[in-house]
Order: C-alpha cells, then structure tokens, then sequence
C-alpha cells in the first residue's frame, strides 16, 4: 500500500489509535516477559553457581555481546548488503539462505571456539576433550559452505525455471 510518491498512505480514521494502543500494549506485555526472564536467570545464576566464578560469567556474556555487535552482524549485514548489490540475481531468498548460514556457522564456532583453546590447556586425562574440534569445526564450514551455496544455487535455477506449460487440447 504506497502512493504514487513511494510513502505510505496513512489508515482510515481510527485504525491508528486502535492500533497503537495495541501495539503499546504487546511491548508493555514483552518487556514484562523480558524483565521476568532476566531476574530468573539471575536467580538461578546467584543460586547455582560460586560467587567467585560470576566475573568469569560477566566476561564471557560481555565477550559474547561484542562478538555479535562488532563482529557477526556486521559480517551478516556486510553479505546481505554485498548480495544485495549483485542485481536481481540474488533473490531474498538466496539472501537469507546465505545470511543464516553464516549465523549458523558463527554460533556452531562459538560454542567450539572455547574446546578448540581449552583443549590446548586440557589435563593429563584424554577423555574431557576427546575430539579434534578445530578439525570438526573445519568440516562444518566446509559442509555448511557446501550446503549453502547447494541451496543458493537451487533457488537461483528454481526462480529462472519457466512454468510448466500444460499441452493445450489441439493435440499438437
């Protein structure tokens, strides 16, 4: 719904209010939720783990934080913008398959990152890190590269697929 001059038309009369108070009222309802989900995992953070071990917490929710705002989303907006730029080539929806395969690419590194150096300082004993995870990570790139690109590629020939012509009755 856009005029002519690529603004949005305003709605009816009264569509407005009604819907922003509703709106207002979602927001109310989700912070609450948010707030309530934050003072539960503080609860359970205080109750269950050592006083002396909640800086370790701290630095790595602050480590996580800057890793996703200085480091992933610029790299998944950077992709979506550079995709974006190719032309008509790239559909949405090759986008988003390219998008969230770095983002699943990027958690899977997170949660293997911390093996990869702790078992460069692992005790004597084999069996609390028994993989090779900075190989395994390795793999997964390479078969989330390959699966992401597989998809891609059948978005791309799916969309420049003619449709399907059904033969028409002249038995020609």
């Amino acid at each position: 719904m856009t005029s002519l001059q690529g603004g949005l038309n305003p709605p009816p009369a009264g569509i407005e209010a009604s819907t922003g108070q509703r709106m207002r009222s979602i927001r109310l309802v989700l912070l609450g939720v948010g707030v309530l989900m934050l003072a539960w995992g503080a609860f359970v953070m205080f109750d269950s783990v050592r006083l002396t071990r909640i800086p370790g917490v701290a630095l790595w929710i602050a480590a996580a934080i800057v890793l996703h705002d200085a480091i992933l989303a610029p790299i998944v907006f950077a992709f979506g913008i550079a995709l974006g730029r190719v032309g008509r080539r790239a559909t949405g929806t090759i986008i988003a398959i390219v998008q969230g395969g770095i983002v699943v690419g990027s958690l899977v590194s997170l949660v293997a990152v911390p093996l990869i150096v702790a078992k460069n300082f692992a005790p004597a004993n084999p069996t609390v890190l028994p993989l090779n995870y900075g190989l395994n990570l390795g793999i997964f790139w390479l078969v989330l590269a390959a699966v992401t690109v597989g998809l891609s590629v059948w978005a791309f020939l799916r969309r420049r697929r003619p449709d399907v012509a059904f033969p028409d009755d002249s038995g020609r």
